[in-house]
């Protein structure tokens, strides 16, 4: 009767923390009292494996330890004793620093967390508190999640310290702050004038995050105050990534630009990427390099225009471009395909093992022919394609400004193996579905035209170039195998109707630990020009073509 009766006290003088929608109460301290797991809670756990170093558990994890060492960790949390709640952790100086910053750098008050159902390790949970700053207070609700994992000395099962446990958006380094916003409002236009919001256009958040970041001031805006994700501090070469609001508290005056985005592409991209999980598309104007279109199935991390994915064989792009200047291929000449192709080492071969007997360059890139490729790395240098691929098509140089945050793509210099899978787009070599537009864009052309978002006639900065063209015949023949893909070779079935003034190529990356490859698709169509790419999408011809293919018909 004794125990029953404290457990009513500490009811009456502690919030309880809900858990799945039952209420379990809460201890002095933060411990929970009356939710036993067979063998109690996760600090009764830790006692009873560190007294027992003999038997240290192992293995997987049990549901009750989960479920204990979650619920220790929210308990803790919600009642405000953070030094307990960190020490769940496997991290506790990193999730202290955290767990300290959430009230006094983000001002958030009044937590309550409710637990979810766990899915293994995960354990879901919600999130509902006040953001109060300076006599201003605006509610504060969102969902996030938490991995239980066994520290390996003890067995203990402890809350694996992320950033993202406090807020999903978070990457460790970044920082919660309330406060005056670092940068105004902005209102976005389209190039008719129209606004671009989220709302229309789901996918633009990160775009719209980026443009406010750079052109809030410049556009005229005043700061409000907000709840914001302040993001940390990016690598050498690489752009930053915009700062993120979460809640507004007072609003400031938007600053506005004006943007090359395309009101009907953009809808356009939206509902094709939408049909497929994680798909990105990249529509620009191979003659000007305005990006028309921008979408991604994924809402998050933008990657159409900041991936680094390999873009497997839409690579033989830049590729046929060097072997061309170099008249180690010709398109009408014939050239080896052979089943296998070994180099530095390794054993290169086509998709299930085909190969083309005193057949063409042409027919080789039209089938996607690895060893086509494979077969001509001894003649080459380690820094030929990554010569070509800087100076010819303005890639891997860092020195794009599109107006938001982007990656210019990387062709690092190699040597043996990895070298010569870079010319099948392997190796070392990093796109997106931006870069591989700007390359097809050129391929095109004959001309690198920087892709950009917001005109440099809106703040005067100057668009990165290329150091030279390709030759003349390089560019005619470049045109001819793509052509002739986009007619009879692996993007024909994506194309079929759009020619003749018209070009693909297809690719499958392969990914470590992926059972499927990453699907890649280039191509234009006329004065457009597009690429995408479905990760774990199998054959780009099947999984992106049909996408890039119905923004190049709308296009017109």
């Amino acid at each position: 009767m004794g125990k029953r009766r404290r457990v009513t006290e500490r009811r009456r003088t502690n919030r309880p923390l809900v858990i799945g929608g039952a209420i379990a109460a809460i201890g002095v301290g933060g411990a929970i009292v009356g939710y036993s797991v067979t063998g109690g809670s996760a600090a009764d756990d830790r006692t009873a494996a560190t007294a027992d170093h003999k038997d240290v558990p192992t293995g997987p994890l049990s549901k009750s330890e989960v479920r204990s060492a979650a619920t220790a960790f929210l308990t803790a949390w919600q009642h405000g004793d953070l030094a307990k709640a960190a020490a769940t952790t496997d991290d506790t100086a990193a999730a202290t620093r955290a767990l300290n910053g959430y009230g006094k750098d983000a001002h958030i008050k009044g937590v309550t967390l409710t637990r979810g159902t766990p899915s293994g390790a995960s354990v879901p949970f919600s999130v509902k508190g006040t953001v109060s700053y300076e006599g201003k207070s605006e509610p504060l609700a969102y969902a996030s999640k938490l991995t239980v994992v066994r520290r390996a000395e003890d067995g203990v099962p402890l809350v694996r310290w992320q950033s993202s446990v406090l807020h999903p958006d978070l990457a460790d380094g970044d920082r919660l702050v309330t406060g005056e916003a670092g940068a105004p409002p902005i209102k976005a236009l389209d190039r008719d004038g129209g606004e671009l919001t989220t709302a229309a256009y789901p996918s633009l958040g990160a775009v719209l995050d980026g443009l406010r970041e750079k052109y809030g001031k410049s556009g005229g805006g005043t700061a409000g105050v907000e709840l914001r994700i302040v993001r940390r501090a990016p690598a050498k070469g690489t752009q930053k990534t915009p700062d993120k609001t979460l809640v507004t508290l007072s609003k400031g005056t938007p600053g506005t630009v004006k943007t090359t985005l395309s009101p009907k592409l953009q809808a356009k991209a939206e509902q094709q990427v939408a049909k497929t999980p994680k798909a990105s598309v990249v529509v620009m104007r191979p003659s000007t390099g305005e990006i028309l279109a921008v979408a991604n199935s994924g809402h998050g991390f933008n990657v159409g225009l900041q991936g680094s994915l390999a873009p497997g064989s839409t690579m033989k792009i830049v590729t046929s471009t060097l072997l061309f200047e170099k008249h180690l291929a010709s398109a009408d000449k014939v050239h080896p395909c052979p089943k296998y192709s070994t180099y530095g080492g390794w054993k290169f071969q086509n998709v299930n093992k085909f190969q083309i007997k005193k057949g063409t360059f042409k027919a080789s890139f039209a089938a996607s022919c690895n060893t086509a490729f494979i077969s001509q790395a001894k003649k080459l240098d380690d820094d030929d394609l990554t010569k070509v691929a800087q100076q010819v098509y303005g890639l891997g140089l860092n020195n794009w400004s599109i107006g938001v945050p982007s990656f210019d793509g990387a062709v690092p210099v190699q040597s043996a193996a990895p070298m010569a899978a870079s010319l099948i787009g392997q190796g070392g070599v990093r796109m997106n579905p931006m870069n591989m537009a700007s390359v097809v864009s050129t391929a095109k052309t004959g001309v690198f035209h920087q892709p950009y978002l917001v005109s440099p006639s809106v703040d005067h900065r100057t668009l990165a170039k290329a150091s030279r063209t390709m030759s003349a015949s390089a560019h005619a023949q470049l045109k001819e195998v793509l052509q002739y893909t986009a007619a009879a070779g692996t993007a024909a079935k994506a194309m079929a109707g759009l020619g003749p003034d018209f070009g693909a190529k297809t690719g499958s990356a392969e990914v470590d630990n992926q059972e499927d490859p990453n699907g890649w698709f280039a191509a234009w169509k006329g004065d457009l020009a597009g690429a995408g790419v479905v990760q774990e999408g199998g054959h780009g011809g099947d999984s992106a073509g049909p996408i890039v293919a119905a923004l190049l018909r709308a296009g017109g």
